[in-house]
């Protein structure tokens, strides 16, 4: 275990530290959590954890500079490539997307969610940019309506990432996503993951650029974020862990993906906004404290104050977030009790009611391969905690909320 601390007394009490450590060494030591990287600031000061191995059965320890599978967590980061459009009224909340994703013209929508794909309606409307931003365009994954056909035939079609079919170059994906009716009318409903991954499809049509060379362009490079992108390049594959996706039912290390000849070893067909990149703990520090400060990072701004408040704040009704809710309150044990946010505004949640030790205002998201993002304006707060054992099982989400919970209870003003 190694420990990097600038200035104990900045806002943390010792005894707060100490047992942020120690709860965190804990899950390490039970044998369930092979090695962990945490990151934690406030203001200036920040502190660093990295506890445990690379591998399950030992080897290489945890570094700072570890590069990890984000996951989930690509979504707060990817969604600023399209706020530096709508900066630069390259795009308008407002427009209908059709313009540059003609498949999604005309679009007919399911009479009921678990009716035959055939049985349809015509779109009130067409889909505008704010409801891909926003998650409400009409698609996604709905945990509480697996097995439904239009759920099957999400998955069959490969539209959503880590399932055995492998999700196709963005045209090709375009293209199926345009075979399937709408489960909801555009802008009713939020719904996950699909949205997050149309973004880049958006984005890379609008400006003519692939997307992670848009997003290098305009947000990983203007902020030092050197060891982030959708693909773990060869001379750097050593500092990728192995990730696991244990047994359910027995807990055994499933290997889920390896790094030498693994699914981050190349570049992807497809550039997932919803779930492809990897980086580090001090990458995804950089971006949430811009985020904090506003939109500027150095002197340089990256994305205006407006953009900022925009995408951190909530941007959804009560009416929109029903599943969302639903999922939270009847369907807790499917996601091992991850918590209660209220809201959600571009690509990520925020806080709108407290529910658990965080603030009102608090932003960002978890990912299912062990990754939880957050930064909390009223505390100027930033937290990362990043391993590599998936959500198969409750031991990552676990360690998530112990690690917000000691976060929480070590501020001490």
């Amino acid at each position: 275990m190694s420990t990097t601390l600038t200035d104990r007394h900045n806002g943390f009490s010792e005894t707060g530290l100490r047992r942020i450590r120690d709860v965190l060494a804990r899950h390490v030591d039970s044998g369930k959590i092979p090695g962990l990287v945490a990151l934690f600031s406030r203001g200036d000061r920040t502190h660093v954890e990295t506890i445990g191995t690379m591998r399950h059965d030992g080897g290489v320890p945890m570094c700072r500079d570890t590069i990890f599978r984000m996951a989930s967590t690509s979504k707060p980061l990817s969604i600023a490539a399209a706020m530096v459009l709508l900066d630069e009224c390259r795009l308008r909340l407002d427009d209908p997307v059709e313009t540059w994703l003609p498949e999604l013209a005309d679009r007919q929508v399911l009479k009921r969610i678990d009716g035959p794909l055939d049985e349809t309606v015509p779109a009130r409307r067409p889909i505008t940019v704010r409801d891909v931003l926003t998650s409400t365009f009409g698609l996604g994954m709905d945990m509480t309506v697996l097995g439904t056909p239009i759920m099957n035939a999400v998955f069959e079609q490969g539209l959503t990432p880590n399932l055995p079919t492998p999700m196709p170059e963005p045209d090709e994906w375009m293209r199926r996503l345009g075979t399937l009716p709408l489960m909801h009318q555009p802008g009713e409903r939020w719904q996950y993951q699909i949205s997050s991954d149309l973004v880049g499809v958006l984005v890379a049509r609008v400006t003519g650029q692939s997307f992670e060379s848009f997003l290098r362009e305009r947000i990983f490079e203007p902020l030092g974020m050197k060891d982030t992108g959708f693909h773990v390049p060869a001379d750097k594959i050593d500092r990728l862990p192995t990730l696991y996706a244990p047994d359910p039912q027995t807990g055994e290390f499933t290997v889920w993906d390896e790094a030498e000849g693994g699914r981050w070893s190349s570049p992807p067909a497809f550039p997932g906004g919803g779930g492809g990149l990897v980086s580090t703990a001090d990458d995804y520090h950089a971006y949430f404290r811009m985020l904090l400060n506003g939109g500027m990072h150095r002197g340089e701004r990256i994305l205006s104050r407006a953009a900022v408040e925009l995408m951190t704040t909530n941007r959804l009704t009560p009416e929109q977030l029903a599943a969302r809710e639903t999922l939270a309150r009847d369907h807790v044990h499917v996601s091992f009790g991850q918590g209660q946010h209220g809201g959600w505004g571009f690509g990520m949640a925020v806080r709108t009611y407290r529910g658990d030790y965080a603030p009102v205002g608090q932003f960002g998201w978890d990912g299912g391969s062990g990754t939880s993002t957050y930064a909390d304006p009223a505390n100027r707060l930033t937290g990362i905690l990043l391993t590599q054992v998936g959500a198969s099982v409750p031991d990552p989400v676990h360690l998530m909320l112990d690690f917000w919970t000691t976060l929480y209870q070590a501020i001490d003003d």
